[in-house]
């Protein structure tokens, strides 16, 4: 495990910025249990009490999950995620609101702000997706249809909104995860969000990605 030795000072920080890096870096994947303690207190050469502090504050902001009896796991890749991932649970309803908050403003910046780069990034993501869907690789499309949203809100050029968007990843994918459903009609296209944008058309973006989530979100009886 490439985490190394802390120095005296600062230890608890220290080792809950090592500990967040295995985390943010997909080294710990979210969903996995990590190293149990003595080999993390082998690895960061400190003591157990100092291990089991960094531990409880990761729990407390969300990123860790001590189970007792099973081990500690990861919960969520950020402090955001963490706390989008405690105020809505399994809420779907919840977690559909904040996403068309944030990617209709996103689509929206993006269709002003997108660069040449972005668009073709965003054409060849959604040409994935739409390959996946064709072929009924549900996985392959949920992951290709994260993607295209967490890119098109990148593609606003506004930091804080990508990094709140980035903050939901986990949260993102599981509720594309929950709205698709094989056997009845496929999910939408993302052709006419991807127009707007490339037209560089602002309004016509926010109603694209606006109009797509309230279909789901009617859909669900929400």
């Amino acid at each position: 495990m490439p985490l190394a030795t802390t120095r005296r000072a600062g230890l608890v920080d220290q080792v809950i910025d090592q500990m967040r890096g295995a985390i943010s870096s997909g080294e710990w994947p979210v969903g996995r249990r990590i190293p149990p303690e003595p080999e993390l207190v082998q690895a960061l050469g400190v003591g157990r009490n100092t291990v089991r502090e960094a531990v409880r504050a990761l729990s407390h902001a969300g990123l860790l999950e001590v189970r007792q009896g099973d081990g500690t796991f990861v919960r969520a890749t950020s402090e955001i995620s963490g706390a989008v991932r405690r105020l809505c649970g399994n809420e779907l309803r919840e977690v559909l609101q904040v996403r068309r908050t944030l990617e209709v403003e996103g689509a929206r910046l993006a269709a002003s702000h997108r660069t040449e780069d972005d668009l073709r990034k965003l054409t060849a993501l959604l040409a994935e997706r739409d390959a996946a869907m064709a072929a009924k690789d549900w996985e392959r499309m949920i992951e290709h249809d994260a993607a295209f949203h967490g890119l098109l809100v990148q593609a606003s050029h506004n930091t804080l909104l990508a990094e709140l968007y980035r903050g939901l990843n986990e949260t993102v994918r599981a509720s594309i995860t929950a709205t698709v459903d094989e056997d009845l009609d496929p999910p939408v296209s993302h052709m006419g969000l991807l127009d707007a944008v490339r037209d560089r058309d602002p309004i016509r973006a926010a109603a694209e990605a606006s109009g797509f989530l309230e279909d789901i979100l009617q859909r669900h009886g929400y």
